[in-house]
């Protein structure tokens, strides 16, 4: 791309050289008309070549008016206007049209070049090579020739190949290609890494989880590749209005060139004013602007998203995004972590350091998750104390001797069988008490606790004009009650199975309202037939499904749930972009062509009627590469 404008700019100078050239030779000495056209032949021949070709193969191919179509005719009708009877020669107009052309054309290709590369560079994320583990040596070998299971070695500064979980060393991963943060994560053994991440500082083992072609990298090029082929409304509507326009306009062109010469009286003398009246119109008429800025528009959005570690599959989506009026939203993984962790600790007769001691290491044995999140919440199991004698007791909880200490940890049957006089919690989720030798010490609260962001999702989306969010969920009413005023949503309903979820999207689609888009925000398996079913379905990435990813149509690479309102935010503001420029060019095309009819618009007029406002409106339409999280 850089050597061929770099060439057209080496043609657009010689033209200029060879044009001033011809000007001031013209001024000093006549010239036969034959000769003067030989003599501008050159010039517009080193400038227009390709256009010329370009229009010739589009003929032969069934595609008559397109943009270099209408350009050669009206530029070769500009070249040939001198030989008419009493026509005033317009060779330099026909040169300079060219020129002014294919200046746009490179300024047009540069935009779009820039918007490619911006989002190329983004994406560049997917390694040619992978070093694995056989037979104790390290092989550096094709990603693809990895199998799941096996082990691969990542050094510092290497980007992870593919997807798999730490089973050795510790490192912090630079996650910014994928999630749009800066911010690196810290990961040790078990914890789950993906391709395209940058791995920062020490060496890590990787046992591989997915294919190559399955993997993170692989799936986030995949869906930007495919992203073009989902046009929107408003690329199809320029795509037929340019069908028809076009041709209307090369009628009407016709029409300006012989009906009002026809009705003159003398066809010979008063035609050669109406053709350069008709070529003028013919040369503002080119709908490339349209045609060119709208589409680039909705992929410099797309490229904007994918830079904030959003994926939309295609700009119809970007597009029913902008219009978003409801958004529903599973709770957990979604709104939530889905993983239990302590969220409060009430102490009786100890502090809560004391109390979350005793219970952690009641536990300490224990593979129920509630037994994880408590020891979590107390992870030093190294210290002096003594645990014996740990009994699990079915349905009720954990007794052990800690420190020649009976300590039971688990419900209130637990707890009124060995006497102790527990206390109620108003707290939303498990509750875990704990009891000394008998006596009541405390209760611990573990759910599944609130993301940090979520409340701010809430509120951003109600800035952006969602006009209500709705949370669906499987979980008890009690629960889904307290998260949903803790976030200050409109609606919410809980103990749903997945087809109780499609059930209730289906009523809140039919009472949306007019022009506007329901979008559905989920994470699991039991998500993909809602997410299909919604205008727009919204995936959690890093920790969501396949299948959920799969059945989305954006996919937010971070678990942000507060991503949800900025992707709304870049759809409104990439859909006004391709407005302004729609209004844009039809006005001041409208304004031309009249103008050029009645004989009052220049060619130069024309010209930018045609290439200037291309050249505006493709700069506009990167300006939707940009937008502030």
């Amino acid at each position: 791309m850089e050597q061929e404008t770099r060439r057209k700019w080496i043609r657009v100078a010689v033209t200029s050289v060879l044009l001033v050239g011809l000007k001031i030779v013209e001024k000093s000495q006549r010239f036969p008309m034959l000769v003067l056209f030989l003599l501008y032949l050159v010039p517009y021949l080193v400038i227009g070549y390709d256009v010329l070709a370009e229009a010739w193969e589009e003929i032969r191919e069934g595609e008559v008016f397109s943009e270099d179509f209408l350009m050669g005719i009206a530029t070769i009708g500009a070249l040939a206007i001198g030989f008419l009877p009493g026509a005033k020669p317009e060779f330099t107009e026909a040169v300079f049209v060219m020129l002014f052309f294919q200046v746009g054309e490179i300024f047009e290709d540069m935009a779009e070049d820039n918007s490619r590369k911006s989002i190329t560079q983004l994406m560049d994320i997917r390694p040619d090579s992978a070093n694995v583990e056989r037979e104790g040596k390290i092989l550096v070998v094709d990603p693809g020739e990895v199998a799941v299971g096996e082990t691969i070695v990542v050094k510092p500064g290497e980007k992870v190949p593919m997807d798999g979980v730490v089973v050795e060393g510790v490192s912090s991963l630079d996650t910014v290609a994928l999630t749009g943060e800066s911010i690196p994560r810290e990961v040790s053994v078990g914890d789950a890494v993906y391709s395209g991440c940058v791995n920062q500082r020490g060496l890590i083992r990787v046992q591989v989880s997915k294919v190559f072609g399955e993997s993170t990298a692989s799936k986030i090029l995949e869906l930007v590749e495919h992203a073009s082929e989902g046009k929107s409304h408003s690329e199809r509507f320029i795509t037929r209005f340019a069908r028809v326009y076009t041709p209307v306009v090369v009628v009407s062109a016709i029409a300006v060139a012989f009906l009002p010469p026809l009705f003159s009286g003398d066809f010979l003398a008063s035609f050669s004013i109406w053709l350069i009246r008709a070529l003028t119109f013919l040369v503002v008429s080119c709908p490339c602007a349209l045609v060119i800025s709208v589409p680039l528009t909705f992929f410099s959005g797309i490229g904007c998203a994918s830079k904030h570690g959003i994926l939309v599959k295609g700009s119809n989506y970007l597009e029913a995004l902008s219009k978003a009026g409801v958004v529903v939203f599973d709770k957990t993984g979604t709104l939530t972590k889905g993983v239990f962790e302590v969220t409060a600790v009430h102490p009786s007769e100890m502090d809560e350091t004391q109390l979350l001691h005793l219970a952690a290491h009641v536990e300490r044995y224990s593979t129920h998750p509630i037994a994880a999140s408590l020891r979590a919440a107390y992870p030093h199991e190294s210290d002096t104390c003594t645990v014996e004698d740990v009994e699990e007791i079915a349905g009720q909880g954990v007794r052990a001797v800690v420190n020649g200490k009976v300590v039971c940890v688990g419900n209130t049957r637990l707890m009124d069988a060995v006497g102790a006089q527990w206390k109620p919690c108003e707290k939303t989720g498990t509750i875990i008490h704990v009891a000394v030798d008998g006596v009541y010490a405390g209760h611990i609260v573990i759910s599944d606790a609130i993301k940090s962001d979520s409340k701010e999702a809430i509120q951003n989306l109600k800035a952006e004009g969602v006009q209500r969010t709705v949370m669906l969920t499987g979980d008890r009413k009690e629960v889904a009650e307290s998260v949903a005023k803790a976030l200050g949503l409109d609606d919410w309903h809980a103990g749903l199975l997945p087809a109780g979820k499609v059930d209730w999207v289906e009523k809140l689609l039919a009472s949306k309202g007019k022009g506007r888009t329901l979008a559905f925000v989920g994470d699991g398996i039991n998500d993909a037939p809602v997410l299909a079913r919604a205008d727009v379905g919204i995936a959690m990435g890093a920790m969501g499904s396949d299948a959920a990813i799969d059945a989305a149509d954006v996919v937010l690479m971070d678990d942000r749930p507060s991503k949800i309102a900025l992707v709304v935010r870049i759809a409104r503001h990439t859909l006004a972009i391709a407005k302004e420029n729609v209004v844009f060019a039809i006005a001041v095309k409208v304004a031309v062509l009249i103008l050029a009819a009645l004989g009052l618009a220049p060619m130069w007029l024309a010209v930018f009627a045609d290439v200037g406002v291309m050249v505006l409106a493709v700069l506009n339409a990167t300006r939707a590469l940009k937008q502030r999280a």
